[in-house]
């Protein structure tokens, strides 16, 4: 196949000739992470270096990432800094659960997120996308839209729809602004994270008070699930699915707890990841015309009902989300801790080191990948000059603790992508700054304001 021989290079922070000092780190960590990056940690499989309070090494070499987040997991459990950052915040989900609580979760959740049970919701995911063109079409012509905030609002409304098959209630405005206002409050990290201190009270308040709205509403979706009770083959939605579902092992069901706290990470994991991925893709298409050709070539032909296995016909456009994510990953990184002292990549790692894989990193690295700063799709289609290494790309993580999402995320992305460029052609507004921001995701430190123009 002849791939296509990009040069758009999108934004990103120049890497460092050497390493911050401690203050300067600590800095670059609480403003903008992706900031503290040297050219080392882009040429080397392993880079030892440290925060002012533990001993760090950085990892990009794919069989030691195997080896710490599949071979031997259990010899590398969660570093107390990824506790903190998703365990203070959306807790007893599967995020921020450990142990026989967390198998019992994922062993009760996978049926959830199974091949066939994600096809099925194909036609809702495919709904809210032409309802969007719909609304889109009905603007001024030229008009400006924010990019950002209308794929939070439709990767919102695929959760709602996906989850609640009546509606979640109440408004979804300020469900919305409550989602915004808690990745504002939790999505930085703090210094409070960085030297393991206990949670900053008044930021728990706040997180408290920006989610009470939307928790009540749980809370009554909840309680009429637990009173209108179906059994898991005559669920209406994944509400109803997670209220019936079983560990396989022990039978053990979800408490109501444990279900509100997975309805609350697919919503502010799940939308905030899908949303950014769907941001960056569409800035993409709109700085390369040649692909945005291609993505819209493809719509047009393989993008018609029944939805159900429409993003299996769209690999072109699969492959730009994937190159998406590849550029600006969903997730921050993983952070470990050796339990024992053990050998990686050739290096001798002491016991008690912190562990950081950053997929921001690996998927930017020069042994791993050709032209890693360039947007190329290509790379991701098959007869790629070059195979893309599993433990090189890591959107979702990998290993026993990948997002259990990442199926549907693909799915939503690769179908709204696709309805969206077939009806649209996006241009960047004039005089923007397009920065990349690392919180939760790696999203735009800035408002994207874009053009869509209606296609003939």
């Amino acid at each position: 196949m002849n791939f296509e021989s990009p040069g758009f290079r999108p934004p990103r922070p120049t890497p460092r000739s050497c390493q911050l000092g401690p203050v300067a780190l600590v800095k670059a960590i609480i403003n903008n992470p992706i900031e503290c990056w040297t050219e080392e940690h882009f040429r080397e499989p392993v880079v030892v270096g440290g925060f002012p309070f533990a001993r760090v090494v950085v990892l990009c070499d794919p069989a030691a990432i195997r080896k710490v987040l599949v071979e031997t997991p259990s010899a590398y459990p969660k570093n107390i800094l990824e506790r903190r950052i998703l365990s203070a915040r959306l807790r007893e989900g599967l995020t921020g659960t450990d142990g026989e609580q967390w198998a019992s979760q994922r062993r009760a959740l996978a049926p959830l997120f199974g091949r066939k049970a994600v096809l099925q919701l194909a036609p809702a995911m495919a709904e809210a996308a032409v309802e969007l063109v719909d609304r889109w079409r009905h603007r001024r012509s030229g008009e400006t839209l924010d990019i950002k905030i209308e794929m939070d609002a439709l990767a919102l409304d695929v959760l709602t729809r996906s989850i609640f098959h009546a509606g979640l209630g109440g408004d979804p405005q300020a469900v919305h602004a409550a989602m915004v206002s808690f990745f504002a409050v939790a999505g930085r990290i703090d210094l409070f994270d960085l030297l393991g201190l206990p949670d900053a009270v008044p930021r728990m308040w706040r997180m408290r008070d920006v989610l009470r709205t939307f928790e009540q509403a749980l809370d009554g979706a909840i309680a009429h699930g637990r009173r209108d009770r179906r059994p898991a083959d005559a669920a209406r939605d994944l509400l109803d699915t997670l209220l019936a579902a079983k560990d396989p092992e022990t039978g053990r069901g979800m408490s109501d707890a444990e279900v509100k706290a997975n309805v609350l990470t697919f919503f502010f994991a799940g939308q905030e990841s899908t949303a950014t991925a769907l941001t960056w893709a569409i800035y993409l298409l709109s700085q390369s015309p040649g692909w945005s050709a291609r993505v819209q070539a493809e719509a047009e032909r393989e993008l018609t009902s029944p939805f159900d296995g429409a993003a299996d016909r769209l690999p072109q456009t699969r492959a730009v989300i994937d190159e998406a994510m590849r550029l600006y990953p969903p997730f921050a990184g993983v952070t470990r801790t050796a339990s024992r002292s053990d050998e990686l990549a050739g290096r001798m790692i002491a016991r008690g080191t912190m562990i950081v894989i950053s997929p921001y990193v690996l998927h930017r690295h020069r042994m791993l990948w050709d032209a890693p700063d360039r947007f190329d799709p290509g790379r991701f289609l098959d007869g790629a000059p070059r195979t893309v290494d599993r433990y090189a790309y890591l959107p979702f993580g990998v290993g026993p603790r990948m997002c259990i999402g990442a199926g549907f995320a693909l799915q939503e992305a690769t179908i709204v992508l696709a309805t969206i460029m077939k009806h649209f052609t996006p241009a960047l507004a004039p005089d923007q700054t397009v920065w990349p921001l690392q919180r939760f995701t790696l999203r735009p430190r800035d408002p994207l304001m874009m053009t869509m123009t209606p296609r003939a």
